[in-house]
């Protein structure tokens, strides 16, 4: 059939969906049925159209089709509920081996903390340190032994608590990706201490008073972090045991699945923190039954909501839970590259590239950018000792980024470290973009693509590297219009001027997505880097130890010990160890953008393409038919 009969044959049709699209009032069932229609009428111009319009105008129609059916599906709040309240307690209940094991451990760990204090009264001291172990007992000599609970400033306590609890069951999650052993670390510390701490009061007959002040925000604060630290093993064990998955697949799979359980967990840290805040401050006046009664409750609502209920939801949904997760063990194939995208896409599918390309990637990318950057991280450590030997920078990333990439312009090497790393990232981008969409280039042509690539590479990647973190606000809202440059230059087939145009054009025409993606991306990086390496350094003094060490602190902390002990500069080793963590954020950052610059560009390309089709459409069969033949 030739295009002119199949658009005339079925544009009634089409345009009939477009009215119903548009009105609020349109019959579900009839959008569905035209779903059905228009997804065989694409298949059949996939097949005999591939490069023609009325293709590319059915793509973006079945997504609208699709839109619109799911727009009548949409799940009320009520529904939404119910779905969570099975998923969430099913994903617990699948955890189940690996909570018990927590609970236990964590058990063991409190009674090794408090039979240590029994053979070794001096134990808290070791555990606690001399300043708290002293300051507890001037509190008990005068008559108030939870003193330390009471402050004047009930809000800054309230933020302050809640922040750093959150930061610990963070951390005790993401720890356990260390093959389950990190988070047994910080139940085992964790544990020692309240053990000594609970003991200590048993000794001088306060035990029943530090029990009923303490566990007033303690029974959802331990409970949380208990609960934290087996939601991590769950995630490391993901990554030992894989199982029929691959160990990708599986490691996917605990994140999933531990996310949503530290998900539940976040209001209950919240509430411990305003209850050690606004309640246990006032223990003293507070009738025992008060306390007993809010104990008593707490534990009761952790029982129910992580016991209870995932016990009877994963009884009664028994083949739920033997379902295997299909999307995951399944050869998922590819999305097409060149279709438009609905806002969600662009987030799922850039984060289902990467897993899906992560071979190509590190290749391409990762491991050769990890390796340069390791050199010239050593060279320029070797050149300037002192910028590492001075201070622990702690959290402090832009001083760390500034030393990766020379940008604290210390003398003429940074300045070759940094015109290096500008032209890495530039090319190794413009090569990954290639790579994602299977071009072949020969090394001539890419060389005449190579001043354009710099260009968008100095737009890109120079402010990145160069600007100060205040000033990387704006160029954050830049970025849209200079990341679909990089896949136009690399995959645009006109003059290089009307290329780069047109890349600007398509940054403009998808500027809200671009930003909203982004700003999940960052987001998403800022949460997982906090227990790892915290990047709120902005609010901090930069050599000042914060009050909540990251895993990286703990790490150089053990190192500085062995390091001392071989009488080795331990600050200067410790801070080049912190710059290599850096660097590899960095290498794994970078392709992502490389992924939603092509996603973004084939997007614009594909919604351009598609205005003013109708028009031209209308025009079939009224226009001469030898322009029309040879369109065809």
């Amino acid at each position: 059939m030739k295009e002119t009969q199949f658009i005339q044959q079925n544009q009634e049709k089409w345009q009939r969906f477009e009215k119903l699209n548009a009105s609020k009032t349109a019959d579900p069932e009839e959008i569905s049925q035209l779903y059905l229609d228009i997804t065989e009428d694409l298949s059949y111009a996939q097949t005999h159209y591939q490069r023609r319009t009325v293709r590319v105008y059915l793509n973006q129609l079945a997504q609208k089709v699709f839109i619109g059916v799911n727009r009548f599906k949409r799940d009320n709040l009520l529904k939404l509920l119910r779905e969570v309240s099975i998923s969430i307690p099913l994903e617990i209940f699948r955890s189940r081996k690996t909570l018990t094991v927590a609970f236990v451990a964590s058990i063991i760990y409190i009674a090794l903390g408090a039979l240590s204090t029994a053979v070794n009264p001096d134990f808290p001291r070791w555990i606690l340190g001399d300043y708290y172990v002293d300051m507890t007992i001037q509190n008990i000599e005068s008559g108030n032994p939870l003193k330390v609970y009471e402050d004047d400033n009930q809000l800054a306590m309230f933020i302050r608590i809640t922040t750093n609890n959150l930061g610990v069951a963070l951390l005790t999650f993401f720890i356990g990706y260390f093959f389950s052993f990190g988070s047994h670390i910080l139940l085992f510390t964790n544990g020692i201490m309240l053990g000594a701490f609970q003991y200590f009061f048993y000794q001088r007959g306060l035990f029943v008073t530090s029990f009923l002040g303490i566990w007033i925000h303690g029974a959802f604060e331990i409970s949380a972090i208990l609960i934290a630290g087996g939601a991590g093993i769950t995630a490391g064990n993901g990554f030992l045991f894989p199982g029929r998955q691959t160990r990708f697949q599986s490691m996917q799979q605990g994140l999933k699945r531990g996310l949503k359980i530290i998900l539940l967990l976040v209001p209950f840290i919240i509430a411990a923190g305003y209850l050690e805040s606004y309640v246990t401050h006032h223990y003293q006046v507070l009738p025992n039954w008060t306390k007993w009664t809010i104990i008593g409750f707490s534990f009761s609502i952790m029982f129910i909501l992580f016991v209870a209920i995932p016990i009877i939801v994963g009884l009664r949904y028994k083949h739920l839970v033997e379902i295997e997760q299909e999307a995951l063990t399944q050869n998922q194939a590819d999305p097409e590259l060149s279709s438009a995208r609905v806002l969600q896409d662009f987030v799922r599918d850039s984060f289902f590239y990467y897993g899906k390309k992560f071979t190509s990637i590190a290749g391409v990318f990762i491991a050769p950018s990890f390796f340069i950057g390791l050199v010239l991280l050593s060279v320029r450590a070797f050149f300037y000792p002192d910028d590492l030997s001075l201070h622990f920078y702690y959290y402090d990333w832009i001083s760390h980024l500034n030393f990766i990439t020379g940008t604290a312009f210390s003398g003429f090497l940074d300045y070759l470290i940094s015109a290096i790393w500008l032209l890495g990232l530039t090319l190794s981008t413009g090569i990954l973009i290639l790579k994602l969409n299977s071009v072949s280039m020969s090394l001539k042509e890419f060389a005449k693509r190579v001043p354009w690539l710099l260009i968008v590479g100095l737009v890109t990647y120079l402010p990145l590297l160069v600007l100060p973190w205040y000033l990387q606000f704006i160029t954050f809202f830049l970025l849209p219009f200079a990341l679909p440059l990089f896949s136009s230059v690399m995959l645009g087939e006109n003059k290089f001027k009307a290329i780069f145009l047109e890349g600007i054009k398509l940054g403009y025409f998808g500027y809200f997505n671009s930003i909203f993606v982004l700003a999940i991306f960052s987001v998403g990086i800022t949460v997982l880097a906090q227990p790892i390496a915290a990047i709120f350094s902005v609010f901090n003094e930069y050599t000042m130890r914060p009050e909540l060490p990251d895993l990286l602190d703990v790490l150089c902390d053990f190192l500085t010990k062995i390091f001392d002990a071989y009488k080795l500069d331990s600050m200067f080793w410790t801070n080049w160890i912190r710059e290599i963590v850096y660097l590899t954020a960095v290498v794994f950052i970078v392709p992502l953008l490389a992924i939603l610059s092509t996603l973004i560009y084939h997007h614009g390309m594909e919604t351009k393409n598609l205005r003013g089709l109708w028009k031209e459409f209308e025009k079939f069969g009224k226009r001469s038919r030898t322009k029309e033949s040879m369109e065809e």
